[in-house]
């Protein structure tokens, strides 16, 4: 019997979830799924330029585990550029670090840590605002996690 999966930390929410070629209509387009923990990874290894032991620490995961995650993601954006598919960015066993929060009155965007609930725009003062993780189910069980973690 395979062992659990275990729950991989990602510091936030992206800020884009699809990426299509252009001049291509979406629905004409074959789909790819990049998931959370793998966007991640490649935003750790790629992105920030952390070696395999600091990006691993920082997902809570093994460093062959991480491995596996960024060898994966690099396979899909191959693909989705060489293939012309829509990558899209969901799913996972994942739990976010932080967050962040769109105003939908003033477009602002702005990263904020998970605990703290914010109920108008710093900027303008809305009330409007989208909070990113939950738009992808997390951020109530992401505060929980937060407490088991210790950080």
């Amino acid at each position: 019997m395979p062992r659990p999966k275990k729950t991989r930390a990602v510091d936030r929410p992206p800020l884009y979830t699809g990426f299509k070629p252009t001049g291509v209509q979406g629905r004409a387009l074959a789909s790819l799924d990049l998931t959370l923990d793998e966007y991640e990874a490649l935003r750790l290894a790629d992105y920030e330029g952390h070696d395999q032991a600091e990006s691993a620490s920082s997902m809570d995961i093994s460093r062959s585990t991480f491995s596996r995650l960024v060898e994966s993601a690099r396979r899909k954006v191959a693909q989705f550029l060489v293939e012309g598919k829509y990558l899209r960015i969901e799913g996972g066993d994942i739990h976010f670090s932080g967050n962040r929060i769109r105003c939908l009155g003033c477009g602002y965007l702005f990263e904020t840590a998970l605990e703290h609930d914010l109920e108008a725009c710093p900027r303008c003062g809305s009330p409007d605002l989208v909070d990113m993780a939950g738009g992808f189910g997390h951020g109530h069980c992401c505060r929980r996690h937060q407490g088991r973690r210790g950080r």
